[in-house]
C-alpha cells in the first residue's frame, strides 16, 4: 500500500504527541502542542541516525523535504551529513556579521562617507538590538517584522531604507549559500502597514556649508534689514513667517526671549526662543533700522519685510547652490542629530513640532528650555566658525543699491 505524504494544512492541525511520517525516512515528531519537529531517519555509514531539521514554527513541509533530499543524497555518497552541517553551522555569520561584511564590500563604492556611515549606523541603531545576533539563516520574516515595525511609521524614510538593507543582506546571503528560502524583508512588504504620503521637504544646504554661506550672505548686495532677518532665521532656527512677522513686543532682552505667540505659530501653540548670543547681536543692529512695531520692517510704513525677500537674496548672492530659506531648518536638524548628543525630542522641541506620539506629549510638560538654550548657543558657536570651506560664488554683476 502507497504511503500517503502529509500536506500542508494537515500539519498545521497535528497537535496530538505521536510521529507522523511523510515518507523516505521524514516524520513530524509532535511532543506537545509547542514541541513539533521534523526529524529525517537515514543510514550513515551502515547506522540508522536521526537528524533533526528544525521546529515547524521556522521550517516549513516543503524545506523540511528539501533539506531531507540533500542529506539523504549527502549519505548515499558514503558521506556524514551531520558532520557537513555542523562545519556548515560554524561558518554561518550572525545578521550583524552579514551586514557588516556586505558594509565593508559595498562602502568601497560610495563616494559619500556620510552615506556609507549612514547605512551601517541605521542598521546597528534598529535592527542589530532585535536580530544582531542571530544566526542569518535562522532569521524569520516574523523577526525582520518585529525589528521594523517600532518605526515603519513614526520614521517612514529611514525605515523604507532599513528594509532595503536588510533586503541587500539576504541575497548576499543567499548568493552565498548561507541562507535559503524567500527573502524576508521582500515578504513583509505584504504584511506593514500602509505609510502616510512622504512629505516633500524644502531643499536644503548640508550643515557645513552653513558658516560659509553666512559669511556669504554679510558680504552680499543685499539690504541691510534683509540680511539681519535671514541670518537671525538659520540662528534660530525659526520657520520664514514666524521672523517676518517677528514684533519688537514679543522680544524680551533681559531674558534673551523670543515669545511667538500662538496666533502666528503653526501649531498654534505659543513658542518661547532662546535667543543665543549671535541672535542678540543681530537685534541689537535691526533696532537701528527699524522704528515701528516690526523687528525686520519692510519698505512700506507698518508692513513687515515681504515672503519674498529671502528668495530675491539668495538669487542676488549667485551662489552655485540649491537651498531654501526655509531648509535652514533641515541643516540645523541634521547637524544637531550628527554633531551633537542632545535628544531628539530637544532638537525638535527647538524647532517647534508637535510629537507624533499622544502618550509621549501628554507627559512632555517641559518646554525643554534650558537644553534648547544650550543646543541654540552649540549652533551659533557652528555657525560662527571661521574654518569652513568658502563657497564657489559664480561670476555676476553686483547690484547697486
Amino acid at each position: 500500500m502507497k504511503h500517503k505524504a502529509l500536506k500542508s494544512n494537515v500539519v498545521a492541525s497535528l497537535v496530538t504527541p505521536g510521529r507522523y511520517n511523510d515518507g523516505a525516512g521524514l516524520s513530524l515528531v509532535v511532543r506537545s502542542a509547542t514541541s513539533r519537529q521534523w526529524v529525517l531517519r537515514t543510514m550513515i555509514n551502515g547506522r540508522r541516525t536521526d537528524i533533526g531539521l528544525g521546529s515547524v514554527a521556522t521550517v516549513s513541509l516543503a524545506t523540511a523535504r528539501e533539506l531531507a533530499d540533500s542529506m539523504r543524497s549527502v549519505a548515499r555518497n558514503g558521506e556524514d551529513p551531520l558532520a557537513q552541517r555542523r562545519a556548515v553551522f560554524k561558518s554561518i555569520p550572525t545578521f550583524a556579521e552579514a551586514a557588516q561584511t556586505v558594509h565593508a564590500s559595498y562602502s568601497q563604492s560610495w563616494k559619500n562617507p556620510k552615506h556609507s556611515d549612514q547605512w551601517i549606523n541605521t542598521l546597528t541603531q534598529y535592527v542589530f538590538p532585535q536580530i544582531g545576533k542571530s544566526p542569518i539563516n535562522l532569521i524569520t520574516t516574523a523577526d525582520v517584522l518585529r525589528a521594523l515595525t517600532p518605526i515603519w511609521l513614526a520614521k517612514p524614510e529611514t525605515a523604507r531604507r532599513v528594509r532595503g538593507r536588510i533586503e541587500v543582506i539576504f541575497r548576499w546571503a543567499r548568493a552565498q549559500g548561507v541562507f535559503t528560502g524567500e527573502n524576508p524583508a521582500t515578504e513583509i512588504a505584504a504584511v506593514l502597514p500602509k505609510q502616510l504620503a512622504a512629505v516633500k521637504h524644502h531643499a536644503a544646504l548640508p550643515y557645513d556649508d552653513v558658516p560659509a554661506f553666512v559669511r556669504a550672505l554679510r558680504d552680499s548686495d543685499s539690504g541691510a534689514t534683509a540680511k539681519l532677518a535671514f541670518e537671525f532665521t538659520i540662528l534660530t532656527a525659526a520657520r520664514t513667517s514666524e521672523v517676518l512677522g517677528a514684533q519688537w513686543s514679543e522680544i524680551d532682552l533681559s531674558s534673551q526671549t523670543w515669545t511667538v505667540p500662538a496666533d502666528r505659530m503653526k501649531a498654534k501653540r505659543e513658542h518661547r526662543v532662546p535667543l543665543s548670543s549671535g541672535a542678540l547681536e543681530l537685534l541689537k543692529q535691526a533696532k537701528k533700522l527699524s522704528d515701528g512695531e516690526f523687528v525686520f520692517p519692510g519698505r512700506v510704513a507698518g508692513r513687515p519685510l515681504s515672503t519674498m525677500v529671502f528668495l530675491m537674496a539668495l538669487r542676488r548672492m549667485k551662489l552655485d547652490l540649491k537651498t531654501t530659506a526655509h531648509g535652514f531648518r533641515s541643516s540645523f536638524r541634521d547637524w544637531a542629530a550628527e554633531k551633537t548628543n542632545f535628544p531628539e525630542r530637544v532638537v525638535e522641541a527647538a524647532l517647534a513640532h508637535t510629537l507624533q506620539n499622544k502618550v509621549e506629549a501628554a507627559y512632555n510638560r517641559t518646554d525643554l528650555f534650558d537644553r534648547r538654550r544650550q543646543l541654540m548657543e552649540a549652533w551659533d558657536a557652528f555657525v560662527a566658525q571661521s574654518s569652513a570651506t568658502v563657497i564657489p560664488i559664480r561670476a555676476g554683476k553686483r547690484r547697486r543699491n
